[in-house]
């Protein structure tokens, strides 16, 4: 059954050791797509929204974004269910639910992204959107348990000013619980060098680079983010496989990977689960973070990933420890958030 039909879906029991009791970081998650179904579905109805059958027929929409017309349809479904996030009280709700399925998934500490542009004509503009997430995201936290981030990501397919408008927007709430800058949408258009001035503003500003590259893309997505965005992490960088090379670079720089293995399937990056390459990243000393980039339309969360992983990609429990380490060690959490989980995920695999 699709993890559509119901808000805590069974995870296969392959193992005895439950995957969602090994304690993680989750650094690759979309602010709309981390939306319950059937959040979308109220919200729709409270705002006379019409959804596409793709996004009220109550199973993951068939999407395949390997060319531009895929990557359209995809966009298109993510931003009809961004449409239903009107109010101070929607955006409060996303993110204590995205929290709260963290919560459930052993996540104890999350990172979401988000572009405010996309959400400010609604809000009053992009300060007051801020502050709405920011307040949402320190209510979710103290609730759920969950230590929370926010990275301000920009959009490749909008003009470079916009990214470094962006980028002073989130140097400015560095303060206030943004860490990072990221650069989201098709990497197949446009350059990462168009954009090397706002990632200088970030970076200047004390936030890491997180942009996304080598999804869509290959491993040249991911060099020209080191080269010319210097980022700390890419988010997939799943191509980065292609070339040894590239993989001894990202090893030796401790470059973390955000690796989500069900969308990129469900994109059509790779025809089926067992082809995701992260064993072969995992085996050159990259450091990867699973992550569920959008639950919304992919059908699956973090602790899902983790059981993918252990059932199709033939990984051990001790290997599944090790990703949630790197998972804990790529974040930005506090030194003492990181000593708790990492304590917590030796207990997991010494327990019978």
């Amino acid at each position: 059954m699709s993890p559509y039909h119901h808000e805590n879906p069974p995870l296969p029991r392959t193992a005895a050791r439950d995957v969602r009791l090994l304690p993680k970081a989750h650094l690759h998650l979309h602010f709309t797509g981390s939306m319950r179904p059937t959040t979308l579905l109220e919200l729709a109805d409270k705002h006379g929204v019409h959804l596409p059958e793709a996004l009220s027929g109550g199973e993951p929409p068939k999407l395949r974004a390997t060319d531009e017309r895929g990557w359209f349809r995809f966009q298109r479904l993510y931003d009809i269910a961004r449409s239903c996030l009107r109010t101070a009280e929607d955006i409060q709700r996303l993110v204590r639910e995205a929290a709260q399925e963290d919560a459930r998934d052993g996540s104890g500490w999350l990172e979401i992204q988000v572009d405010p542009t996309s959400y400010a004509p609604r809000l009053g503009g992009l300060v007051p959107t801020m502050e709405i997430i920011l307040d949402a995201v320190d209510a979710a936290s103290r609730e759920t348990g969950v230590g929370m981030r926010v990275l301000v990501a920009a959009n490749r397919v909008k003009h470079p000013l916009d990214a470094r408008t962006l980028a002073r927007l989130a140097v400015r709430y560095a303060d206030r619980g943004v860490i990072g800058f990221g650069l989201s949408n098709d990497e197949r258009r446009g350059f990462a060098r168009d954009f090397d001035r706002a990632f200088a503003i970030a970076r200047a500003g004390g936030l890491i680079a997180a942009p996304h590259g080598g999804e869509l893309s290959g491993p040249g997505s991911v060099r020209d983010c080191l080269d010319d965005l210097h980022a700390d992490r890419v988010g997939h960088g799943v191509r980065a496989a292609e070339d040894p090379r590239l993989l001894e670079r990202l090893a030796e720089r401790g470059v973390a990977c955000e690796v989500c293995p069900a969308s990129n399937v469900a994109l059509g990056v790779y025809e089926k689960a067992e082809d995701v390459p992260l064993r072969t990243l995992f085996d050159a000393g990259v450091p990867v973070a699973l992550g569920a980039d959008d639950p919304l339309l992919f059908g699956s969360r973090l602790a899902d990933q983790y059981a993918l992983v252990r059932s199709v990609l033939g990984f051990s429990d001790a290997e599944l420890a090790e990703l949630a380490r790197q998972s804990v060690r790529a974040s930005q959490a506090p030194e003492d958030v990181r000593k708790e989980m990492l304590s917590g995920i030796d207990d997991w695999l010494a327990a019978e």
